[in-house]
């Protein structure tokens, strides 16, 4: 992060997250990102820091299913360099579960877990985003 990054004034449209924990990814393509997760997710977005001359961006934050999801670009001269994700899975637990699904494969996700009845009751399956990181959706079955 540059110091006049570090020394910007904050964006107009800056939001704080909502409440509980919100996951920060370092993706490749922050921008691209968030429309994914926009047509994807249904997410909203709600603040981005502008993109420097390399066309990468610091920060984006989004809302998605009443939670907080924040994107950055690496920077690795800054010591904030890209690794491919993997070791965890972010879950949206949803109402239509079908229709979600359905939303996430037609914008290009990966199936990797079909969606399914399992044991604890919940419809559930997992994807992969372009972005190689993987999310799982449930819905109790009623």
């Amino acid at each position: 992060m540059s110091t006049a990054a570090a020394t910007a004034t904050p964006q107009p449209n800056a939001q704080p997250p909502v409440l509980g924990v919100a996951a920060y990814l370092t993706v490749d393509g922050a921008i691209r990102a968030s429309e994914f997760y926009q047509r994807a997710l249904g997410a909203k977005e709600v603040a981005r820091v502008p993109v420097d001359a390399k066309g990468r961006t610091m920060h984006v934050h989004l809302h998605v299913n009443n939670g907080s999801v924040m994107l950055s670009d690496a920077y690795p001269e800054h010591g904030h360099s890209w690794k491919e994700p993997g070791g965890f899975c972010l879950h949206l637990q949803v109402k239509n579960v079908e229709a979600w699904w359905k939303r996430a494969v037609d914008a290009g996700a990966e199936v990797v877990l079909p969606l399914q009845v399992m044991f604890w009751g919940d419809r559930y399956g997992q994807i992969r985003d372009p972005f190689g990181v993987m999310w799982s959706f449930g819905e109790p079955v009623t």
